[in-house]
């Protein structure tokens, strides 16, 4: 299985560089996995395809304002980064530009001196180490200091934070947002549950390694990067019960989607619990959890465009995308919507 057989041409224009006003108002494209058919409608009739008993997963990580621009305290240089991963003491994992003059031991100054970092050191991928120093909340400077880290395709500048990410965000460590659920309201989740539709969340934090392009030809020869998940005992509980009802899981988004198959036992029963995950689906794979997915549409020759290919079969998703192209619709992070619909 080749990279260049997940390539579709994408027109410039219909990459979506600004969320809509209402976050529902986005189109929906529903694919029947049945008999690959297609309709065009608008978002909020996802509720038209969701029946009672059925669950909705959603990913309630939060974005961090992970982006932060300084000064190096030597010569003044500006020197951008990427909080990526956080570990022990006040260490995060970095990416930094420019980064062959980002040596170890190099200081830097953020917001004239409010949170400070050093360069403690260089590790894999050219990624560096950096200790920081402040006072009083990490969190409290960061959204003081920090900018969100839009997609390498998104040039515009972002009005509201808020719009890059979910109203149900609650657990703070993505460097991207869990996109397909930007389309949610807290109305619209409302008449969801009023349908007898559950609604349980799980957490994965979204690293950048999202958007990093596969590399290799081959597509087995590709390597995932790692993700933190959690799945609590509770919504592994209710998760399993729709299941066990006859209800459909239905994951919003591929984070969702990951986490599910991830933490979900050949016997097809999910587990609780927290780890790494660097789970790789692609055509072939078989799904030991999610029965459909709700997702947005993604770039060509991407890990997401092989994972909605392996649910929804290869040529439905190319014909799809062919379809979604000639129609107009908004691609990427800020962009419309697919309902992958696997109902028998």
């Amino acid at each position: 299985m080749k990279t260049s057989d997940f390539y579709y041409d994408l027109p410039q224009e219909l990459i979506a560089q600004d969320p809509l006003t209402d976050r529902s108002a986005s189109r929906l494209m529903h694919l029947s996995i049945k008999d690959g058919s297609i309709e065009h409608r608008h978002f909020t009739d996802i509720l038209e395809y969701l029946n009672p008993g059925d669950c909705l997963v959603i990913n309630d990580t939060k974005v961090i304002p992970a982006r932060l621009y300084g000064h190096k305290e030597e010569t003044g240089a500006l020197i951008e980064i990427l909080l990526l991963k956080r570990n022990e003491n006040d260490v995060w994992e970095c990416l930094v530009k420019p980064g062959k003059k980002a040596r170890k031991g190099t200081r830097i100054s953020f917001g004239d001196g409010l949170l400070k970092g050093e360069i403690v050191d260089v590790i894999e991928d050219g990624n560096r180490l950096i200790h920081f120093e402040y006072n009083g909340i990490f969190e409290e400077i960061l959204d003081q200091l920090g900018e969100m880290p839009l997609p390498p395709y998104i040039t515009h500048k972002l009005q509201d934070k808020n719009r890059y990410q979910t109203v149900y965000a609650k657990h703070e460590g993505s460097a991207a947002a869990p996109t397909a659920g930007l389309h949610f309201t807290k109305e619209l989740l409302e008449k969801v549950k009023e349908k007898g539709v559950q609604i349980a969340h799980v957490t994965l934090h979204v690293g950048l390694g999202t958007f990093r392009p596969v590399k290799v030809d081959d597509v087995e020869q590709h390597h995932m990067h790692s993700e933190y998940y959690v799945v609590e005992e509770d919504q592994a509980k209710l998760i399993n019960d729709t299941k066990k009802n006859g209800g459909r899981v239905i994951a919003v988004g591929t984070t969702s989607c990951r986490t599910l198959e991830s933490a979900t036992g050949e016997d097809g029963v999910l587990k609780a619990g927290s780890g790494w995950t660097e789970i790789f689906i692609y055509p072939g794979y078989h799904f030991k959890m999610i029965d459909s997915l709700i997702t947005n549409f993604h770039l060509p020759e991407s890990t997401l465009m092989m994972l909605v290919s392996a649910l929804a079969g290869k040529e439905k998703i190319m014909h799809a995308y062919e379809e979604a192209v000639k129609e107009r619709y908004r691609f990427f992070s800020f962009g419309d919507a697919m309902f992958i619909d696997c109902n028998p």
